[in-house]
């Protein structure tokens, strides 16, 4: 499998650039510099071409990402590249993918009713689209997608490893929001009501370890913990199903119709436990009915280095890891059918769809 990288200059604040959030989004934005490794030559021989945008580099002063200039950053990409290169029009981008690792993916917003409202990014409608967002039957997630995990920083996490032989004496663990007042101010749409519902069942069960506090043993109580939940907030997925995996807590997956990423390397039913958001009143009675033969049997899972590792993207690349499991999904959509290449002078996609300040030059 062969490979073209568009390198094109890239514009940031010194303070984006220097942000770590930045270089983490970097890192899950399979960096050029891996895929050169595949690269070849001679475009005419690749079988995919990639163009490192990093739209989410678009930060808040807080170095929070921010996903409204997002549409202008990906359309100004596309445009450069089309107007110097002759491979996207040739396809229309059907032979490009890109990284997309927003709370819903192309759609370019964290409020969902709004996401679909806006649509996946006209121009990347024949694109491979490389995401973090995962959820079935859903306008944000188009047919042919990989979905990958979030990024987890990899040595961060290996500084904060703690012996095997610690007993888990924490049944439930949890830490974040259950309520976001700035975002939702009237409650219920947030997390679509289940994280609400975990704290409102479970604030005073000794079982459930929950707090909105984030302690600096967070990592290390996720290794004390048999159970670590991983609930949708404004999106479903979240970087505690990296953490659970990495540090052997039985993930309690909570975000109907999730796709979770990798499913041929990662056997999610195995290692996982699903609930219904509408079952999170039933939270305790569901977790204690499992059988204790049956978390042992998914603890030994969890415990297999190779599923770790296939969830991170460490730096440099290792064998079997994110990096590479996204080389495999974009491996099984080769060849492309021949009906991907245009005529000359065909067109399929419409340049100015969209809403009017997605148009505007970035």
């Amino acid at each position: 499998m062969n490979f073209q990288v568009n390198t094109i200059k890239r514009f940031f604040k010194k303070t984006q650039d220097a942000s770590p959030t930045c270089s983490q989004l970097r890192s899950l934005c399979i960096d050029s510099y891996y895929l050169a490794l595949y690269e070849r030559s001679i475009p005419d021989e690749a079988d995919w071409f990639y163009t490192p945008v990093y739209t989410t580099c678009d930060l808040t002063p807080t170095g929070l990402p921010l996903p409204f200039k997002s549409p202008r950053i990906m359309r100004s990409a596309i445009q450069l590249i089309s107007s110097i290169w002759p491979y996207w029009n040739r396809t229309e981008g059907a032979d490009h993918f890109f990284i997309v690792p927003h709370d819903f993916g192309a759609c370019f917003h964290y409020q969902e009713e709004t996401a679909i409202e806006r649509g996946i990014l006209t121009l990347l409608q024949r694109a491979t689209l490389v995401q973090t967002f995962g959820q079935r039957n859903h306008v944000c997630l188009k047919d042919g997608s990989i979905t990958i995990p979030p990024y987890a920083p990899p040595q961060k996490m290996q500084t904060h490893l703690i012996p095997e032989k610690i007993p888990r004496s924490i049944f439930v663990y949890f830490r974040g929001l259950f309520y976001d007042v700035g975002n939702d101010p009237e409650g219920g749409y947030y997390a679509r009501g289940a994280r609400a519902a975990v704290w409102e069942n479970f604030k005073n069960n000794p079982l459930f370890d929950i707090s909105t506090e984030h302690p600096t043993t967070y990592y290390e109580d996720m290794q004390r913990a048999v159970f670590c939940l991983c609930p949708l907030g404004w999106a479903p997925w979240s970087p505690r199903l990296v953490e659970a995996v990495i540090f052997g807590c039985i993930p309690v997956i909570i975000a109907d119709d999730i796709v979770l990423p990798f499913a041929d390397a990662i056997p999610w039913e195995e290692i996982g436990v699903f609930v219904d958001e509408k079952d999170v009143p039933n939270l305790d009675t569901i977790l204690t009915s499992i059988p204790p033969e049956v978390i042992l049997r998914k603890q030994r899972l969890l415990a297999n280095p190779s599923m770790k590792q296939a969830m991170l993207f460490p730096q440099p690349a290792q064998a079997r890891d994110a990096f590479h499991q996204v080389l495999n999904g974009l491996a099984r959509k080769l060849p492309h059918d021949r009906s991907v290449y245009l005529k000359s002078g065909e067109k399929i996609l419409n340049w100015t769809a969209g809403p009017v300040g997605d148009l505007k030059p970035w």
